[in-house]
């Protein structure tokens, strides 16, 4: 499904409106990232998160949506998930950060 909507990744974990729907097997990398974002935000209606690495961890895309996010700058919606990331960036070399707020 990722792959038809032109996306190239392996493993992505979707949360939506708080049930899961894995569409492949998910990463021991993925998995932790998107535990410690559920955890930090535990208002989001969608998590996902993608090893674009090629599965060895170095780097991630995250897409999130959150009432968290709402009323605030872009720079600020990605510093607090950087925040919430913070230990687990330090083995990274690369992190793509997408977020959004829900729509009405």
């Amino acid at each position: 499904m990722a792959a038809a909507a032109g996306l190239l990744c392996r493993g992505p974990l979707l949360l939506r409106r708080g049930s899961w729907r894995s569409f492949a097997s998910q990463t021991d990398g993925e998995a932790r990232v998107t535990r410690v974002l559920r955890e930090k935000f535990p208002r989001a209606s969608a998590i996902k998160v993608v090893d674009i690495s090629g599965g060895c961890g170095a780097m991630y895309e995250i897409h999130i949506e959150s009432e968290d996010f709402k009323e605030k700058r872009t720079v600020q919606q990605h510093q607090m998930v950087n925040q919430a990331l913070s230990e687990e960036i330090k083995s990274m070399h690369g992190l793509r950060i997408f977020t959004s707020t829900p729509k009405p």
